[in-house]
């Protein structure tokens, strides 16, 4: 199972989580929020490297919100032992089992949309978990991923996959037959301003977010996008669907 690798992969982990930072976009994005002691739900959390960076950087405390109970375990153990405000529990979104209003930011991405059977309902549970005012932030591979072939000599696009399709079956490292879901970049950022969110900030990423080691692809040379970063604000109730920014 792949839950296991959390559990074969502990120790390098841990070294992992010690210096752990995230990506420099997400840094000069989250960075204002979080220095003022912000509460961070994590759904779809995993190894929770990234909540002992989000701690680094300013956050009060992290909850990460995971289907796995051993990566759930795992994170935990490792939170304890570094001594952060790092909390994690077992639930399966769009039912987080938290309560209403506990976070001032949600992070996630990073392979979370992925798995996301209902986007609509998803981001219901994620606005229900928001302050008034709170913030989502989303890095994630780009939804032109799945069409890029691994050659290495020149971009190609893969005549198996499409764009608009709901679903495609990652025959690579290391998801191995894995199904996952599909949402063009427009049904994301509609499905956000129909949820009733203001998007901030909204760029596109040459850089994949993740590689596996030793492999190269024509697609990662910086010529197409790989993934995309996301920030966006809960508007006030008095705006109304229609207000803020799109």
């Amino acid at each position: 199972m792949a839950s296991q690798k959390h559990i074969r992969e502990y120790e390098a982990l841990l070294t992992e989580a010690r210096t752990a930072t995230l990506l420099p976009t997400e840094e000069r994005l989250l960075r204002p929020l979080l220095e003022a002691g912000a509460d961070v739900v994590h759904p779809m959390s995993g190894h929770g490297i990234d909540d002992v960076a989000l701690v680094s950087l300013g956050a009060r405390s992290v909850v990460g919100v995971d289907y796995s109970p051993t990566a759930v375990a795992s994170a935990q153990r490792r939170a304890h032992e570094l001594g952060v405000p790092c909390h994690y529990l077992v639930a399966q979104m769009p039912n987080s089992t938290l309560d209403s209003g506990c976070a001032d930011l949600i992070y996630t991405g990073k392979g979370a949309l992925i798995w996301v059977d209902d986007l609509a309902a998803w981001l219901m549970e994620l606005t229900r978990l928001l302050r008034p005012g709170g913030h989502l932030f989303i890095y994630e591979a780009h939804p032109l991923v799945p069409l890029w072939a691994w050659d290495t000599d020149e971009i190609r696009v893969r005549a198996d996959r499409s764009y608009f399709a709901r679903t495609n079956v990652n025959d690579t490292f290391p998801a191995h037959g894995a199904v996952e879901r599909q949402n063009t970049l427009a049904e994301l950022v509609m499905a956000l301003v129909r949820g009733g969110f203001a998007i901030e900030h909204f760029a596109e990423h040459p850089e994949p977010f993740w590689r596996p080691d030793g492999a190269a692809a024509a697609a990662w040379d910086g010529r197409v996008p790989n993934s995309y970063s996301l920030l966006a604000r809960m508007r006030d109730q008095g705006a109304g669907r229609d207000g803020g920014r799109f």
